[in-house]
């Protein structure tokens, strides 16, 4: 049986600690393996979604949204054309999750479940209080583990 694992570096902005309200973690369109690894999507409904669900480090299970937001595609006007999981949020202050660290998601086979854990940083992360102001990196800083 094959198993996947997938890995994303948190933001700030992913867990929470600039403040601001984000709509989850940004799935690139270009990152075909991973979109292929998740749930399909059909793009020719209004905003698609699936909810997966996710065993995380401590043996609990939690559901999280798998969206495919595409207004451009099918309003006149609309901006949005990507994809992200959303319902984070809760798991990420559970665990403390912070900016640095990163989110394993992996499944075997044809499971429909995944195992989702947050791998902890090993060397000692910056502290945004002591920053002499606000750093904004856009990066989707996923990557396949093999």
């Amino acid at each position: 049986m094959t198993s996947r694992t997938f890995s994303k570096k948190l933001s700030a902005n992913d867990v929470g600690s600039t403040g601001g309200h984000q709509g989850g973690i940004l799935v690139p369109r270009t990152e075909g393996e991973l979109l292929s690894f998740l749930p399909p999507l059909d793009p020719t409904i209004k905003n698609p979604d699936a909810w997966i669900e996710c065993e995380d480090e401590t043996g609990t299970v939690r559901k999280f949204r798998f969206v495919y937001y595409n207004n451009k595609l099918h309003d006149l006007g609309g901006t949005r054309n990507e994809y992200r999981i959303t319902y984070m949020t809760k798991y990420f202050r559970e665990v403390g999750a912070r900016e640095g660290e990163e989110l394993e998601i992996s499944k075997s086979g044809t499971s429909r479940s995944y195992k989702i854990r947050v791998v902890r940083a090993t060397a000692p992360l910056h502290n945004q209080e002591e920053s002499d102001g606000v750093r904004i990196k856009i990066t989707s800083g996923w990557r396949r583990i093999h």
